[in-house]
């Protein structure tokens, strides 16, 4: 059987990676990343952290939309990243099926299982990537393809990595 969620997880490392490298390529060329991709994609990443945080029952070291710049973004990704794909891969059915209790940023408390709780991670990076590449492309940057099925094709060698 087929673990989506966990091919989801690796899914969501491989857009993030893929979208850096393009702002790092951008950055290299000389172009400034637009203020707006650098707030939304910090929103992406902080998100991460947030719910790896609620998962644990930890606080998080970030909020909601707190901003980075390139650097800090690279940070960020390569604590939380990784990490919130590991919890996608070795969740079992116990844990998927588990609820926590949790407040949002406002203070709003909610009940939610940790398999909506993941799917919901990377449906919300997913959106938000692509918001970047329109903020991108209006900044006159060539945005990147970080579609699911994309990330598939190039796991099976059908299309070269982008960079």
């Amino acid at each position: 059987m087929i673990n989506t969620i966990a091919k989801l997880g690796t899914f969501n490392v491989w857009a993030n990676e893929t979208l850096l490298r393009r702002m790092d390529s951008s950055v290299a060329a000389g172009k400034e990343i637009p203020h707006g991709a650098l707030r939304i994609f910090s929103h992406v990443i902080n998100a991460q952290a947030i719910w790896i945080a609620r998962l644990g029952g930890t606080q998080s070291p970030l909020k909601v939309w707190q901003e980075h710049d390139l650097a800090g973004l690279h940070h960020w990704h390569e604590q939380t990243s990784q990490r919130f794909a590991d919890l996608c891969q070795t969740t079992d059915e116990a844990e998927l099926t588990r609820h926590i209790q949790y407040s949002n940023s406002q203070g709003d408390a909610f009940d939610s299982q940790v398999s909506d709780i993941l799917t919901h991670c990377v449906v919300h990076a997913s959106y938000h990537r692509g918001q970047v590449a329109t903020k991108m492309r209006e900044g006159g940057l060539e945005p990147v393809n970080s579609d699911f099925i994309t990330y598939c094709r190039e796991m099976s060698g059908q299309v070269q990595p982008q960079l």
